[in-house]
């Protein structure tokens, strides 16, 4: 593990940690973003042993002996948490608002996932090879950055509604709300096609951090006893640290190009003694 990962893997653990013993609080799902339907057999069981998971895993991830194990069974079930979503993408389509919930849910997977890629021991021949190392955290990031680009534009779409969340003590809310939604969907660009990928990743963490920060910490505050406001506080924190997972495995263009620089130092360098070395076996001839 990158010793840079480590605050974002604890980050990413507290929230999984929070969800869990939230679920086992209120014995239920996260509301709207744990669509498990009312008629599903034991239901109320699945919940609690929702909560179990993410809390056993969550501890999990802080050490190093079960982190491992921890983030294998936290990724899979991660993908089925996102996968609730999609039957409401299939039958409305159309509505702006499915693809902002499937896109923070696929956000969460996608923080997981460069654990994933990250702590999995698997050989990169496996079949789990495109999935794990380099290779896998790249797609990671454009998944991430995929799933970025509907939320953003669901400040465009539910702009009142955005604006209303928008704190009463900053001027000008729907500026905010549009401002805002403009630059999760260039972060999320940028990570797709890796143009400022490292700038990107750390706006859009600094980004989801503030919401978390701004609005439902103090809306926990506000209505200690109510619900809402607490399972939107723990999935917010969740999907930030998600996005600072994100954001610390991404290297920056600029470390890129200075790792070729160097290469092609290198291997200028080589050319030049290897001709010199030439030369003298010629001058012995």
């Amino acid at each position: 593990m990158n010793r840079t990962l480590q605050p974002a893997l604890t980050l990413f653990a507290v929230g999984m940690i929070g969800l869990g013993v939230l679920a086992l609080v209120v014995g239920d799902f996260a509301m709207v973003w744990q669509p498990v339907a009312p008629w599903v057999p034991g239901r109320t069981a699945l919940a609690y042993g929702s909560g179990v998971l993410m809390l056993v895993c969550g501890v999990g991830l802080l050490f190093e002996a079960t982190a491992e194990a921890a983030v294998r069974v936290l990724f899979a079930y991660l993908i089925a948490w996102a996968l609730l979503k999609v039957p409401a993408v299939v039958v409305a389509p159309q509505i702006e608002g499915v693809w902002l919930g499937i896109g923070e849910l696929v956000m969460l997977m996608a923080g997981g996932w460069v654990l994933f890629a990250r702590l999995e021991g698997a050989p990169a021949d496996s079949w789990l090879g495109f999935a794990v190392e380099e290779r896998g955290v790249r797609l990671a990031q454009i998944v991430f950055g995929i799933a970025v680009v509907p939320v953003g534009l669901s400040h465009l779409f539910y702009t009142p509604q955005t604006a209303q969340l928008v704190p009463a003590w900053l001027p000008a809310r729907t500026f905010w709300a549009y401002l805002t939604g403009v630059g999760q969907m260039a972060s999320g660009l940028g990570l797709i096609f890796r143009v400022w990928p490292r700038a990107a990743a750390w706006a859009e963490a600094c980004q989801v951090s503030l919401y978390t920060l701004l609005i439902w910490v103090p809306a926990t505050m506000a209505k200690p006893t109510a619900r809402l406001p607490w399972t939107a506080v723990w999935i917010s924190w969740a999907i930030a640290a998600a996005a600072w997972v994100v954001a610390e495995s991404v290297k920056g263009r600029d470390q890129g190009s200075g790792n070729r620089e160097q290469k092609d130092r290198g291997k200028k360098t080589g050319n030049r003694e290897q001709a010199v070395g030439n030369g003298l076996h010629a001058v012995k001839r």
